[in-house]
């Protein structure tokens, strides 16, 4: 992992930490408040999404509550909705202080360092809790070592701590093995509609291009050839129309098949059968307006299906990049572990991508949830931006 995600990963928790340190502390002020089980219900849901999108592995939320009275406290999920309260409140309130400590601590020393010497004697800084700064040397020895110190400790330990608080979060409000195949079945009638949806369309526009173009071409085609059969039948001799004809109709030929090839290059990629996944894909980064490294690992077999849905999420992920990131440099990184395929693609451009608007990001979700995969997007305003995919890929 490169220092600049890793550093990236580092603000993302040292956030995720702080405002849980903030739900933390509105969990014990709004406790009888929140106890009610619809409010526990949303603020389990804002948690549970919260946790999974730092996990990467994001969540359905649980469905508001709709039953009055007691049908709702009899709700299985309710119990562990006002579980996760008081478990909220220490562990979001223990691990948001150690952040606030670790980070707070560093404006200090950040402020000591050059400007000790602004503060009247009563009032100067201190660093590593009790010491003065009285004096350049102390400023520029103790200030540098103190955020050098908590730089390096919120780098080691402020995202394995998110990520602990995010799986005390799962543990508490996991769903039941009832409810886990509820939210699968979900799921899977949802993306099998978008997919039969899309499936519709897909076949609609190949349909309505094979129609406007390749056959509007082999009928013009077709009405050549037999002006041609007519004019050597009645006047041989008239070679000059004889092979315009002919020339029409024989560039007629190659663009229709170019319009064929097209056509065909949107359902199944000929590159990908031509040079599998990872030639496919150096094509693409090629292509892209904005310089980017590829980096392949060993992915042995892959499913032909799996293979196309990488290779145009790759291809609009890059499209993106180039048109809306101004971004400077890309990666796209594909590893294989075991029976799963990840997939990286980032940016350092400015952020702010969002899947809601029916963007080509949406479409790139519906391929990968079609076939059972999960993809999370990360991209904060002012960046980077990361779209992280995973898919099945048993052989």
């Amino acid at each position: 992992m490169t220092s600049g995600r890793r550093w990236a990963q580092v603000w993302r928790a040292a956030v995720f930490l702080l405002a849980a340190l903030a739900t933390g502390i509105a969990t014990l002020i709004a406790l009888p408040l929140l106890c009610h089980p619809r409010l526990a219900r949303r603020w389990a849901n804002w948690h549970r999404g919260r946790a999974g999108r730092l996990l990467g592995t994001p969540l359905a939320a649980r469905p508001a509550l709709r039953a009055p009275g007691r049908r709702a406290w009899a709700d299985p999920a309710t119990l562990r909705d006002l579980l996760w309260l008081p478990v909220n409140a220490l562990t979001g309130t223990v691990f948001g202080l150690l952040t606030l400590l670790c980070v707070g601590n560093l404006v200090p020393a950040a402020v000591a360092t050059p400007l000790w010497w602004a503060f009247a004697p009563e009032e100067r800084p201190r660093l590593f809790i009790d010491i003065p700064v009285t004096g350049w040397t102390s400023a520029l020895t103790l200030g540098p070592l103190q955020m050098l110190l908590l730089a390096a400790l919120a780098y080691l330990a402020l995202p394995p701590i998110a990520r602990a608080h995010a799986r005390i979060c799962l543990a508490v409000l996991s769903h039941s093995t009832a409810e886990q195949l509820a939210d699968r079945v979900a799921v899977l009638t949802r993306t099998r509609a978008d997919v039969l949806d899309a499936h519709g369309a897909e076949l609609r526009r190949i349909e309505r291009d094979l129609h406007d173009g390749t056959q509007a071409r082999l009928v013009a085609i077709a009405v050549r050839l037999a002006v041609a059969r007519r004019v050597l039948y009645d006047n041989p001799r008239n070679e000059q129309l004889l092979e315009d004809l002919l020339r029409d109709a024989h560039e007629g030929t190659e663009e229709a098949m170019t319009e064929l090839r097209e056509v065909i290059r949107t359902v199944y990629p000929p590159i990908l059968a031509d040079r599998g996944l990872t030639g496919a894909l150096t094509a693409v980064t090629a292509r892209c307006g904005v310089p980017t490294r590829l980096d392949v690992g060993d992915l042995d077999t892959v499913p032909a299906a799996v293979e196309a849905v990488v290779y145009f999420a790759v291809a609009e992920a890059l499209t993106n990049v180039t048109k809306h990131s101004r971004a400077t440099a890309a990666g796209i990184t594909v590893i294989r572990r075991a029976d799963r395929l990840s997939v990286a693609i980032t940016d350092n451009g400015v952020g702010g991508a969002d899947d809601r608007g029916g963007t080509g990001l949406a479409g790139i979700r519906r391929r990968v949830l079609a076939l059972d995969g999960a993809v999370d997007v990360d991209s904060p305003a002012g960046g980077p931006t990361t779209i992280t995919m995973e898919l099945p890929c048993r052989s």
